[in-house]
């Protein structure tokens, strides 16, 4: 079974949460807290403009994440 991606420069993506259109997301990279301080890699949280819920996290992992 194959799958076809198709680019649609048009679409305009809806949050899940609120339902708006999402013609932008805000991202933030949290500070590390707790008693295990990650020193390597990097998370960043993608979030609603509006409803501000979180659409994902992403993770880099390693020394050399930028």
């Amino acid at each position: 079974m194959s799958v076809v991606l198709v680019e649609d420069p048009d679409l305009v993506p809806l949050c899940p949460h609120c339902g708006r259109e999402l013609s932008e997301i805000v991202a933030t990279i949290p500070a590390a807290s707790g008693s295990s301080k990650f020193k390597f890699g990097k998370r960043t949280v993608y979030a609603c403009p509006m409803c501000r819920k979180a659409l994902g996290v992403s993770e880099r992992k390693g020394f050399w994440a930028g």
